[in-house]
Parts: C-alpha cells; structure tokens; sequence
C-alpha cells in the first residue's frame, strides 16, 4: 500500500526558496499521478501542480508558474517542488498526493481523484 510523507518545509524569507520532498513506500511512484496541494490557516485547500508518469507533463497553478517546479526522481521513488522567490501568500501546509492512473496529463481542479495523501509539511513565508 501506498504512503507519502513529505518533508522540507520550515521558515523561509520572501524572496527565499525552499524544497519540498514527497518520498513514497509501499509501492512504485511509476504508477502513479503526483500532485502538490497546500492549505493556508483559514482556505480551502487549492492544488499547485502535478506531474505526470513520464514526468513530460506537468501543471501550475497561476499563483505559482513560473516560480514553483515540480519533478520526480523514479530511482529515489520521490516528487520534489522547488519553491522560489517564495511570498507570504504561499503560506501554508503543503501536502503531496497520489492518482493510480497511467496518464500523459494531469489537473489539480478535482481533490478527490487523489486517492493516497501524505502527512503534510508546513511552510511559512515570513521576515
């Protein structure tokens, strides 16, 4: 069975930049869809990006693009968001998730595909 537990999060300054981990066991990320949501004190939680199998496709959500990268290392079994130039706003708990499905593609609007969740790890953007 399926389990992610992300790490790297912490204190960061704006304008800093910070990685995410999401280290998988259980089972081979290969197969799997991974996606980065986040949770700031008093939001719903939004999506940020995905990743597909091959690691050819990915998405961003608008506040982060072109300052977020996602990516997977298939020999360590891991996702990874590169976090720079990091504002106040990208507060919040950031938690990696899983979809069992085969895809070129991948979309972040719909949670509840997501059927495997990690713990979470806090990220606060502050001076």
């Amino acid at each position: 069975q399926l389990q992610l537990v992300e790490s790297g999060g912490g204190l960061v300054q704006p304008g800093g930049s910070l990685r995410l981990s999401c280290a998988a066991s259980g089972a081979s990320l290969e197969k799997y869809v991974i996606a980065w949501f986040r949770q700031a004190p008093g939001k719903e939680r939004e999506g940020v990006s995905c990743i597909s199998n091959s690691g050819a496709s990915t998405t961003y959500s608008d506040s982060v693009k072109g300052r977020f990268t996602i990516s997977r290392d298939a020999a360590k079994n891991a996702v990874y968001l590169q976090m720079n130039t990091v504002e106040s706003e990208d507060t919040g708990v950031y938690y990696c998730a899983a979809d069992e499905v085969i895809s070129d593609a991948c979309g972040i609007n719909w949670q509840l595909m997501y059927e495997t969740w990690g713990q979470g790890t806090q990220v606060t953007v502050s001076s």
